[in-house]
């Protein structure tokens, strides 16, 4: 007959005090998270029984967890993703599970090394926002463990996905400028920096399709460096100037509305400048930039709830659901000017 797992021989494997041990298990303060969820998950692997408060080991797991995970540089980019995140955070409270997560930097990604809580399953089911590579993505849906892509997709992941209607929120924004008499109208963006960017291309080239305008490929610049120099490079590289640019997120247009005055012209008497994304620096931008809207506080809600769906509902098809985008005009687009 097996020994009796006791809360010591817990202590002894973790090199940490028993008290510390009776503490994580009955939800007690006193200990970090970490060492909580570390407690109970070897609690588990040694088949440890916990019959005390009703409302620690046993509430814990009935409560359940999920995961988010993202890269570093999505987790950089505070005014888009930041929003995103701290609407499925308040969601996932909402619903009762408790939100881990994790960044996944460049080695991380590059070696496939997912975080602890992913490997060992320690999750109901994960979130991945933005793109990290689809072969890092893949290995986390190997999981088996339920996943919903946040602003991403791909013909070869087989996982659920909540996006935005990039096409139609790019075809909006230039539809604006053409018909404000614009036909010269310039592009800029790192389209395979995320299927969202290229999609917006997509949207761009489908407008001057539908209006009859031939794109000129001199004035599209689709592999930009989302850098102040580098952008300013671009605009000044020209020899004629397209009277409007689309600018792939808020950050190019930015910078393009800072090269464009560097050379003295006048937004939007002489030129037009649409970005996307309706973040901080399109508000921030002198004069204010024409954007596109996505509400990121509805992108985390529905994320969440889609992922709920998908746990209670693992054998059902795999769905994409997308939001619609609102274009928001402001100083920075006007009539195009004559000659």
């Amino acid at each position: 007959m097996s020994k009796k797992v006791t809360m010591q021989d817990i202590a002894n494997k973790l090199n940490i005090s028993k008290n510390s041990v009776s503490q994580a298990l009955r939800g007690k303060e006193g200990v970090s998270e970490e060492t909580r969820q570390l407690v109970i998950k070897t609690a588990k692997e040694m088949g440890y029984t916990y019959v005390g408060n009703r409302n620690s080991f046993s509430q814990q797991e009935k409560k359940g967890s999920i995961g988010l995970i993202a890269t570093d540089v999505a987790f950089s980019l505070k005014n888009f993703f930041g929003e995103i995140f701290l609407s499925i955070e308040r969601e996932a409270s909402q619903k009762g599970k408790y939100l881990h997560i994790q960044s996944i930097n460049k080695e991380q990604k590059e070696n496939l090394i997912l975080p602890p809580f992913i490997e060992q399953k320690q999750v109901d089911g994960i979130l991945v926002i933005s793109h990290i590579s689809n072969a890092y993505i893949q290995k986390v849906l190997d999981t088996g463990i339920p996943t919903v892509l946040v602003d991403h997709h791909h013909p070869n992941l087989e996982a659920d996905a909540i996006l935005t209607n990039n096409r139609f929120g790019a075809y909006l924004a230039v539809q604006h400028l053409i018909e404000l008499g614009h036909r010269d109208i310039a592009f800029v963006g790192k389209i395979d920096y995320s299927p969202s960017y290229e999609e917006r291309f997509e949207g761009y080239l489908l407008a001057l399709k539908e209006y009859g305008i031939e794109p000129r490929e001199e004035i599209i610049f689709r592999n930009a460096i989302e850098e102040e120099e580098e952008v300013v490079g671009y605009v000044q590289s020209l020899d004629k100037q397209p009277t409007a640019w689309f600018c792939v997120n808020d950050g190019f247009g930015f910078f393009v509305l800072s090269a464009l005055k560097q050379l003295g012209m006048n937004i939007p008497n002489d030129v037009s400048v649409c970005s996307y994304d309706n973040g901080q620096l399109s508000q921030l931008s002198s004069p204010k930039t024409t954007t596109v809207d996505i509400d990121l506080n509805l992108y985390g809600k529905r994320a969440v709830e889609m992922l709920f769906w998908r746990m209670e509902n693992r054998d059902e098809p795999i769905q994409e659901l997308l939001l619609t985008s609102k274009l928001i005009k402001r100083e920075s687009t006007g009539v195009a000017p004559r000659g």
